[in-house]
């Protein structure tokens, strides 16, 4: 319990901090980017500068100009310039909570395969939990194991209710295999 409640003030903390800096606007968030043609013997060039949108055309990031004189005028008519604006806080931010998802679904994954088998058996003993090698292949490694937890009153009602569902659902994963592989029947 401890644990998880210094985990949610971590978060909390990493949260604000990211929010805070949300705020600040970095030089590389605004940029003006036009995007030139080619023109005569000028190849087609994609110019950016940090500037305010009222200075975003051709004569403002176009750096070093690639014409001379009158040619300046026509070269910026075909010129495409667009202001742009990201906000890098937010991106960090969607970023950070994807990895953080991303994250604990690996905790409970790992949890799933190794934790939970140990904890299985330190709870219902291996002679429940152990078949015999007629039985395998019939029925699921942990098909009686919802019995043992109906018959405990130890553990909460939710807790029932859960690994009923998770022995349901291994059933039905069990016998999809054995119509896929031994009868050799798909969506059935």
């Amino acid at each position: 319990k401890m644990k998880s409640v210094f985990v949610l003030e971590i978060f909390s903390l990493a949260c604000f901090v990211l929010l805070s800096q949300v705020s600040a606007k970095n030089a590389e968030d605004v940029r003006c980017k036009c995007i030139c043609p080619p023109y005569r013997d000028v190849k087609g060039q994609i110019y950016k500068n940090n500037v305010t949108l009222k200075d975003c055309n051709c004569l403002h990031v176009v750096d070093p100009m690639p014409v001379d004189g009158k040619d300046v005028e026509a070269y910026c008519l075909r010129c495409e310039c667009k202001y742009e604006e990201r906000s890098s806080g937010t991106i960090k931010f969607t970023i950070i909570m994807y990895l953080s998802i991303l994250g604990l679904l690996l905790l409970y994954m790992v949890y799933l395969t190794l934790l939970e088998p140990i904890l299985k058996r330190r709870l219902f003993g291996h002679s429940q939990l152990i078949q015999s090698d007629d039985d395998v292949g019939d029925q699921q490694p942990f098909a009686n194991a919802h019995n043992v937890l109906s018959r405990s009153h130890s553990r909460p009602n939710v807790l029932n209710k859960v690994e009923h569902a998770q022995q349901r659902w291994r059933r039905q994963v069990q016998e999809q295999r054995k119509s896929v592989f031994d009868r050799h029947v798909v969506l059935s």
